[in-house]
């Protein structure tokens, strides 16, 4: 028997919808946790299109939220120590993105400073990371909420300014540089002679802002613990989001051995141990008990879960709805059997989709 026009309306609708929910793009969510005013800087990568901020102004505890489409791409970052007089002159004290105003207007962040970036959709799937390639101003943490797959929270709880080297530091103490930023030569920047992952290996300054911060890039090539996908999601982006009572049990294994395993192979690669000039030599740089390594995806109070498994949208409609189901059952024996098939069919269908229907 050929399907009937209401069975094959269904099979519509529910094509439709998943197609609708898995390119609806991403909500970015802004949470501002530091005891100070953060200025957050948006840049989207060219060819994607701008959001409706390119920077603004979040004081401390308020949050603001943005929405993306699908395939845009680019990253996010917190200014501090912002003083815009409306001259078109001031500056952040840290990541500033030169423009002079709140708004950053296509600019990006100047080194050093904690980065946030994202692809979305990219083959059905956003890809995300915490960047400390170009050094750390703040804490950062990047939470995925709605989303298929394998979907982990990533940034950076420790405050790297409190343990950074000496020969790392900003000038006013309120950042702390990457090696590249700090020395400018190949081999702690991955480029000339270091411009492949098999030349341009860890250093002993990058594995220390890896101990610190698990999950954040800490040099160029530092793609397999650090980049994460999810499909579907919204995220929310927190700035100094070290409050206990927002931390959770968080599955990543502490780095204490592999970092112990590779960092004399890394110190070698600074030229000279005994050489006085060594920029190695002095380095305190000691990971906070816990810090980067025990907090989760579980911040229930930064609202960015609270529509999981909600209903008032109507998504819940169809299996909440019987009728068809019950019309099946009340068909007459001669066309129930015809109508077997098709209903295995919608029942495969609808248990293979209902997890898109949940978190759309």
């Amino acid at each position: 028997m050929d399907p009937s026009p209401r069975h094959t309306y269904l099979l519509s609708i529910l094509i439709i919808f998943t197609l609708l929910c898995t390119s609806k793009g991403a909500t970015f969510t802004f949470v501002n946790r530091c005891e100070y005013t953060v200025w957050p800087g948006i840049l989207a990568n060219a060819g994607s299109p701008k959001l409706d901020s390119t920077g603004f102004e979040l004081p401390k505890g308020s949050s603001r939220s943005f929405q993306a489409p699908t395939g845009w791409s680019g990253r996010f970052w917190g200014r501090t120590g912002c003083n815009f007089d409306g001259s078109g002159s001031a500056i952040c004290q840290t990541a500033d993105c030169g423009s002079g105003q709140a708004e950053c207007n296509g600019l990006g962040a100047a080194p050093p400073a904690t980065l946030a970036e994202f692809t979305l959709g990219a083959g059905g799937q956003d890809f995300y990371d915490v960047s400390l390639v170009d050094g750390y101003n703040l804490q950062m943490v990047v939470e995925p909420s709605n989303g298929l797959g394998d979907c982990k929270t990533t940034g950076c709880l420790a405050d790297l300014n409190q343990q950074c080297p000496t020969e790392l530091k900003a000038e006013d103490g309120g950042a702390c540089k990457s090696a590249c930023g700090a020395f400018g030569s190949p081999e702690y920047c991955c480029n000339g002679a270091y411009s492949t992952p098999a030349t341009c290996r860890p250093t002993i300054y990058s594995e220390m802002f890896k101990a610190a911060c698990p999950r954040s890039y800490s040099y160029a090539y530092d793609d397999a613990t650090s980049t994460f996908t999810c499909s579907g999601a919204d995220y929310t982006v927190t700035f100094c989001p070290s409050s206990p009572s927002q931390k959770s049990s968080w599955d990543y294994p502490a780095p204490a051995a592999a970092s112990t395993a590779t960092t004399s192979s890394a110190t070698s690669q600074v030229s000279g141990s005994d050489d006085s000039s060594n920029p190695v030599s002095g380095s305190q740089f000691v990971s906070s008990p816990g810090s980067g390594l025990d907090f989760g995806s579980g911040f229930s109070d930064l609202g960015s879960a609270d529509s999981i498994g909600s209903t008032e949208d109507g998504t819940g409609a169809l299996l909440a709805d019987s009728s068809f189901l019950a019309g099946l059952a009340m068909e007459n024996p001669a066309t129930r059997t015809e109508s077997s098939s098709l209903f295995a069919l919608l029942s495969t269908t609808v248990t293979l989709f209902l997890p898109l229907l949940y978190w759309c």
